[in-house]
């Protein structure tokens, strides 16, 4: 009889919070554009209501703010793109530019209604001047590079200042998605950059961060998450030169990257994929896929369905070790040799 401490443990069931959290990662780490498919199989996967619902709630706003989905309003005004720059309270954000506020149903990923933003949530003239200058070149350039790209100016610091003499923030966003799930592909790129106005030494502080995706799922699972962070500056200009040499470095560092991904991806056949497999085997012969019969493995697998003609020879037994030797007739001169260790 074996003892206890032997025994394999009980299964214990997951806790309420244990299986929440389960259930968060896997809606927070959908590829874009995906996360409907997660929640639908997860709910089935789940069987439990409540624990999905609570789930959902949580993740699902921390998805969209993250991958920056766009949702059209119901008015026609155009599309709002939820991120946490935008954002005034947990179901509202704020669309610069049409200078409305959508309220959005983040689980059902729709925007249910808009209402106009007030004076508290709208930057100042001055502020909107620069704004507004800067959101113009920014669309003129996401609409030439990115054909389903979306882009909003949000101000994020000093947005009461009345004139010059005070420093300010902006946070240009661009995303962009290409979604073909009946192709087994779907790709996002997402950037964001921060133009800090420093009304004191007369320069703009510029950091923006890249992050690429693409998922491909054709009779696999492939998925590509490339970041890249930028740091620049320019100086303090009026509103239309500053919006003009933001908009340059922006588009010069944007295409510099994707330049370089296209380049990196167009070598992985010759260089990548080599670098991670042999170039020959040990054998230093290279593997006859046309002729795999001669191998032992499959050999060995013909013997355990029965579709060769094998003979076992037993070479000896000495205690607990068993020492067998595989010999097929056709090939005496050709055995392997396995090691059992019998307890």
């Amino acid at each position: 009889m074996a003892d206890e401490e032997d025994e394999l443990p009980e299964e214990t069931e997951l806790s309420y919070d244990q299986k929440k959290e389960i259930a968060k990662w896997f809606l927070l780490n959908a590829p874009a554009g995906e996360i409907n498919y997660v929640a639908k199989d997860l709910k089935a996967v789940l069987s439990d209501e409540e624990v999905y619902n609570e789930a959902a709630m949580e993740a699902f706003p921390v998805y969209n703010k993250s991958h920056m989905i766009c949702l059209e309003m119901p008015t026609g005004a155009g599309d709002v793109i939820i991120s946490s720059y935008s954002e005034i309270t947990e179901n509202e954000y704020l669309d610069p530019r049409t200078a409305q506020v959508a309220i959005v149903d983040h689980v059902k990923q729709i925007c249910t209604k808009v209402r106009p933003a007030n004076d508290e949530e709208l930057p100042s003239l001055y502020i909107e001047e620069y704004r507004y200058a800067l959101d113009a070149e920014i669309q003129r350039y996401v609409s030439e590079s990115y054909p389903k790209g979306m882009s909003a100016v949000n101000c994020v610091k000093g947005k009461d200042t009345e004139g010059p003499g005070s420093n300010f923030e902006f946070v240009v966003i661009i995303t962009a998605m290409r979604l073909s799930p009946q192709n087994f592909c779907n790709g996002s790129w997402r950037s964001v950059w921060n133009i800090d106005f420093q009304d004191e030494s007369q320069v703009l502080d510029i950091k923006g961060k890249l992050q690429v995706g693409a998922h491909y799922f054709e009779e696999g699972n492939v998925e590509l998450d490339a970041k890249k962070d930028f740091q620049d500056s320019t100086i303090f200009q009026s509103a239309d030169d500053c919006a003009i040499a933001i908009a340059n470095i922006i588009r010069h560092h944007e295409t510099e990257y994707l330049a370089a991904l296209e380049v990196a991806y167009s070598k992985l056949p010759d260089n990548t994929f080599k670098d991670l497999r042999r170039k020959l085997p040990v054998t230093r012969t290279l593997f006859p896929w046309q002729n795999t019969l001669q191998f032992s493995l499959t050999r060995e697998v013909e013997k355990e369905l029965g579709l060769g003609k094998w003979k076992m020879k037993k070479i000896s037994v000495a205690g607990n070790r068993t020492r067998v030797s595989w010999v097929k007739a056709r090939y005496p001169n050709r055995w392997t040799t396995t090691d059992m260790m019998l307890e």
